[in-house]
């Protein structure tokens, strides 16, 4: 899948040549840069925050030796600690609000981990489970609008894939599994002996995908209630819903292109990073869009002007912060704005206030 910015670029391009700025740093769009990664740290990936301080962590998902770290931020944007993870790539992270731990979804070893939040590079890391091969789901079957249907066959793919973590009031570490198809839970995973107990709470054909990118269950968000456990799947452009009394799953919403990361703001607005469509949209109670927010605005410099392929959301106070992951996924050379990024970004997007 291509996508295509020309149209996008046109504007900024247009804009910029009339000098006008914006106010606060913001753009029109409410995107500014919060951080740039360090030279040579690719693919910025999971984003997690510490309430009480600000500082803002995140994890990279590089391929290869030596690439991937783990880093922390303070308030300002400035890079306080680097913790390398050599060749394993990593994805989500969360923090735990009763430890005060960074969690870790460890995706080259299949894990979940834990660090201190004031981690420095030589902080030792501790496992807290290595997560199980179940398998692909069972088929699932799609209609058609002439009543005809298509049935998608998920292979046999064992390879335990933990993407996005949300944690409940109660401690409880529900996980994500992108290429199973499933949503574990490990019960008070502050206070549990490692290895930890994990719960297969839905193992689900509606967690997995045949589409673009290849990564069905991603992000995560619990209902205010603490009832239903919203499920991003990204190849399918959805948004899905578990009752966690029940275990059923549901479609909430419909093509959002590239549904990763997503959180609740206070107001109830599920905030979603559309990864393909470079934009962060809102949606109501119902699942409707009612709010758009950045879009891609060109490279300037090497870094992304705007939002390049967002992945990971977290928010604190009145701000949404978003890795821009800016990962080429197409394979052929010159179809992605992502192949001209030469130094990786953080963004941080202003909250509508309504």
């Amino acid at each position: 899948m291509i996508r295509f910015k020309a149209f996008c670029l046109a504007l900024v391009l247009g804009a910029a040549g009339t000098g006008t700025g914006w106010a606060d740093g913001f753009g029109h769009d409410k995107v500014q840069t919060f951080a740039t990664l360090p030279e040579g740290v690719r693919f910025p990936e999971g984003i997690a925050a510490n309430p009480h301080n600000g500082d803002v962590f995140v994890a990279t998902f590089d391929f290869g030796p030596n690439l991937n770290k783990l880093l922390r931020y303070d308030r300002h944007g400035r890079l306080e600690a680097v913790r390398d993870f050599g060749g394993t790539p990593m994805l989500g992270l969360a923090f735990g609000p009763k430890d005060g731990k960074v969690y870790i979804a460890n995706f080259g070893a299949s894990q979940i981990q834990r660090i201190s939040a004031h981690f420095t590079a030589g902080t030792l890391t501790q496992t807290v489970v290595a997560l199980p091969s179940i398998g692909a789901p069972a088929n699932r079957a799609e209609g058609n609008p002439d009543g005809s249907s298509d049935t998608i066959q998920f292979g046999s793919n064992a390879f335990p894939a933990p993407n996005a973590m949300q944690f409940d009031e109660a401690g409880n570490l529900y996980v994500s599994d992108s290429f199973q198809g499933a949503i574990y839970r490990i019960a008070s995973a502050h206070s549990c002996q490692a290895p930890c107990p994990v719960t297969t709470v839905v193992h689900s054909p509606l967690l997995a995908t045949a589409g673009f990118p290849p990564f069905g269950a991603n992000g995560l968000a619990l209902s205010k209630d603490g009832t239903s456990l919203f499920v991003a799947n990204t190849g399918d452009d959805r948004i899905l819903r578990v009752d966690l009394a029940t275990s059923e799953v549901t479609v909430f919403a419909e093509s959002v292109n590239g549904a990763d990361g997503i959180a609740f703001d206070r107001r109830g607005t599920l905030w979603v990073a559309a990864n393909q469509s470079d934009e962060i949209v809102g949606l109501d109670a119902q699942g409707r869009i009612i709010e758009r927010l950045g879009g891609f605005e060109g490279i300037r410099h090497g870094t992304p002007d705007g939002l390049l392929f967002p992945a990971s959301v977290v928010i604190v106070g009145g701000d949404l912060y978003v890795t821009n992951l800016a990962l080429p996924l197409t394979g052929a050379a010159g179809d992605e704005w992502e192949e001209d990024v030469s130094r990786w970004t953080v963004s941080r997007v202003r909250l509508p206030r309504r």
